[in-house]
């Protein structure tokens, strides 16, 4: 009976390490997962960004940080570039600078894709081009909804503004944020939920950038687009208010996503 008790104990002891264990795993496993989610997500709102700046953000250590930026370059998901020397702090060989690939913003929420393009070409054939620019119009204004128009034209309040407008978009899954360029402030999305299907229907990038100029009262002027292959859809807001001219009417030709490229915001290496 000793024994047979020894050997259930034993036995059971076995079963509970060995349950352990599995959670240990599992449970190691969905950290890692988090660590590079978490990764991930600097990656789309401030890259390039290097190994460094990740470590300190996240409280993670360089040797782990850098596993991940290997696994995620990797599998196409990331790259890697030597940052400028402009951009050098201190001495010694530039750091790494890294940032999502093409690759890697296209597994961050493209869900639908081909059920919202065919719903905008059924659209197109029910009501033509205006049906679709219509509809891209009520989406960008539904974003900004609450938002009003900048009273009086300062520098300050432009900025402020554009700062709002970018808070609107980040809630709307665009991952936006703004910054002082020159004499001007630039609206960045580091992504777009909707950029599969921008490529096919540019009205969708046309109706952000109509929606810019209402609430700003200037002349804002699109530099990139994700859509267009860039790194983030970028929007120059001059600080220097010159007011708009033309009507609403004006042919969309002027708020077509620019095909200029900017060293700043660069195009995907793929």
């Amino acid at each position: 009976m000793k024994t047979v008790g020894l050997r259930k104990n034993v036995e059971g002891t076995g079963r509970k390490a060995g349950a352990a264990s599995s959670a240990a795993v599992v449970t190691a496993g969905a950290e890692g997962h988090h660590t590079r989610a978490a990764i991930v997500q600097l990656l789309l709102e401030e890259g390039p960004i290097t190994a460094t700046a990740i470590g300190n953000k996240l409280g993670l250590a360089p040797a782990g940080v850098r596993r991940h930026l290997d696994a995620l370059i990797d599998s196409g998901q990331a790259r890697a570039s030597r940052s400028a020397p402009w951009q050098q702090k201190g001495r010694g060989r530039p750091a790494k600078q890294y940032q999502l690939t093409a690759t890697g913003r296209g597994k961050l929420g493209h869900a639908y894709d081909d059920l919202a393009g065919a719903a905008i070409r059924q659209l197109g054939e029910i009501g033509g081009d205006q049906a679709i620019t219509d509809f891209a119009r009520k989406r960008a204004r539904t974003i900004v909804a609450g938002i009003d128009p900048v009273g009086e034209h300062t520098p300050e309040t432009t900025e402020a503004k554009a700062e709002e407008i970018a808070e609107a978009f980040t809630d709307a899954g665009f991952a936006a944020t703004t910054r002082k360029v020159g004499s001007g402030v630039q609206i960045c999305q580091h992504h777009c939920p909707v950029a599969h299907v921008a490529e096919e229907f540019p009205q969708l990038c046309a109706a952000e950038l109509e929606a810019f100029r209402d609430l700003l009262g200037t002349h804002v002027q699109r530099l990139a687009t994700i859509a267009n292959g860039d790194c983030a859809c970028t929007t120059h807001v001059p600080l220097l208010v010159l007011p708009i001219t033309t009507s609403k009417a004006a042919p969309q030709t002027a708020a077509q996503p620019a095909t200029v490229r900017t060293n700043d915001s660069g195009r995907s290496a793929e």
